[in-house]
């Protein structure tokens, strides 16, 4: 057996110690929380669609306008391989990466919700210069500002979600993030969808609904009560506890208080979180959480769709409106399969999603490659009964990725990493998540242009990489407190030899001075 599966029955008894009910607090903060993800998906849908607009394309791109004019019926990979094109798109991704860092230090020394109101009011900025752009300059200013926004919002909103739920819902509630994501997709395809029909500014107006979400999270973040976690790890343990009651709508809360109280007294000996995330003992959640889980979420090609949908719908000789239409049937089975991951995955676990998927996403960029190599690329728009394969095993790949790797890339992090280097932790996921996403939004279309189908072939096999590294290291988390995950670390197959190592250090505290 893997030693991947191994399930600790000790720390799901201490689960059962937990007292909770699904209380009022609990249900409208955790809604208010999961708008930030609004932001992310929005922009993720709505980047493709501007950038396919011919409105948009004259006005500050008018070499690939002319080249997808030379092109308009036809197939062609390169139509939109232009690198000043891409860097709108990958700005965003690049300036949030960098953002996470002042991310976490604020998040860790203010509390999850001063990230959160930070975000809201960065990425607020953003939109309103990207509706008012008139030059380059601006629009890349402007994502440079929702970039900012959503290093902030991704580095806060998950581990927000995580420790405010109850550990029997704690899958669930942290999907919530991802299900507004899908939703944020779902909404910014059928504005563009509308908006493509209006000339010449319905691009502003794409770009400048972006503020909608960001409004709605600012003034609802000014009401959210900051996590019970959080508040323990500034001291402030009566108010701590008080959070803690009102949301699990009992006064019995002693054993999960207890847990927080102990984690935040590691917490509060920790100053160098960073240095202390390379520490032996916590290899494990650096190498899954930080490193291979936000890397992998990326490079399973799914955002590459989720950017350019339209734009590769275009490119294989779809019409406009008619791109745009199957970019909404994408990202609708994006919503569908996560809310079937909401109502399973503290069911069926996380691992069960996970590798089920790598098998689905597989078999579909094989249906993928077989069409585009064998109908493809002759100067012809494909006919309808290729288009319409095409259009469902990308549909089926969408679903795969919507109730595995889109949702568990944010939850799982969120659960591995102990109290006292959790933001820094989640820094570091944001942090290589969007590298990777900038990295494949800057260079997606160039490799479609010169890989053609093949760059379907590596996203196969990176998928098969990824579906080795959870079989063999991720134990399963589902029903298992947050603050006793690193328990399963100690007992796993593989890990054990790791975290218990005689060699292990303690963790890297502040030396006291000395007056000479």
């Amino acid at each position: 057996m893997a030693g991947g599966g191994f399930v600790d029955p000790e720390a799901k008894k201490r689960c059962d110690q937990y007292e909770y009910k699904i209380t009022r607090v609990f249900i409208c903060s955790c809604m208010i929380g999961a708008i930030g993800g609004s932001l992310f998906g929005y922009d993720l849908g709505v980047s493709g669609g501007v950038t396919s607009m011919d409105d948009f394309l004259v006005r500050f791109f008018p070499k690939v306008y002319e080249r997808k004019n030379a092109y308009r019926n036809a197939t062609d990979y390169c139509k939109y391989d232009n690198q000043v094109l891409t860097l709108f798109t990958s700005s965003l991704y690049f300036a949030g990466l960098v953002s996470t860092f002042g991310a976490s230090y604020l998040t860790r020394n203010k509390g999850r919700r001063a990230s959160i109101l930070f975000g809201s009011v960065s990425f607020l900025l953003g939109a309103i210069i990207n509706a008012a752009a008139q030059n380059i300059l601006m629009l890349i200013v402007g994502r440079i500002l929702l970039g900012v926004g959503i290093g902030f919002g991704n580095q806060a909103i998950p581990l927000y979600l995580a420790e405010m739920a109850p550990p029997k819902v704690r899958g669930a509630t942290n999907q919530l993030f991802q299900l507004t994501t899908c939703l944020g997709i779902m909404i910014a395809n059928l504005v563009n969808y509308f908006t493509e029909k209006i000339h010449p500014w319905g691009w502003r107006l794409s770009l400048g609904l972006a503020s909608v979400p960001a409004l709605l999270m600012l003034i609802g973040g000014i009401f959210l009560p900051e996590t019970p976690n959080s508040l323990v790890e500034q001291g402030k343990m009566e108010e701590g506890r008080r959070n803690l009651e009102r949301l699990r709508g009992t006064k019995n809360v002693d054993a999960e208080f207890a847990d927080l109280v102990e984690a935040s007294e590691t917490a509060r000996a920790v100053k160098h979180p960073f240095r202390n995330l390379l520490k032996r003992r916590n290899r494990p959640p650096l190498i899954i959480g930080a490193l291979g889980i936000p890397a992998f979420q990326q490079l399973t090609g799914m955002n590459s769709i989720l950017f350019y949908a339209p734009v590769i719908f275009q490119s294989l000789g779809f019409g406009s409106g008619a791109s745009l239409y199957s970019s909404l049937m994408t990202s609708s089975m994006l919503v569908l399969a996560t809310i079937v991951s909401m109502f399973l995955v503290d069911k069926l676990g996380r691992r069960f999603f996970l590798l089920q998927a790598g098998v689905q996403m597989i078999s579909c960029n094989l249906v993928v490659v077989t069409i585009l190599a064998l109908k493809y690329g002759h100067g012809e728009a494909l006919s309808k009964g290729p288009a319409v394969a095409l259009v469902v095993a990308i549909c089926a790949f969408c679903a795969a990725y919507g109730w595995s790797w889109g949702p568990m890339g944010w939850l799982v992090p969120t659960e591995i990493f102990p109290l006292e280097m959790r933001s820094a932790g989640q820094s570091m996921v944001v942090c290589v998540n969007l590298l990777c996403t900038a990295a494949v939004a800057q260079f997606f279309l160039a490799g479609l242009c010169g890989l053609k189908y093949g760059i379907f072939i590596l996203f196969s096999g990176l998928i098969v990489s990824m579906s080795l590294f959870i079989y063999y290291l991720l134990p399963e988390t589902k029903q298992v407190p947050i603050e006793e995950i690193y328990l399963l670390w100690q007992k796993h197959p593989i890990w054990k030899n790791v975290v218990n190592s005689p060699q292990d250090e303690k963790p890297t505290q502040e030396k006291p001075t000395t007056n000479n």
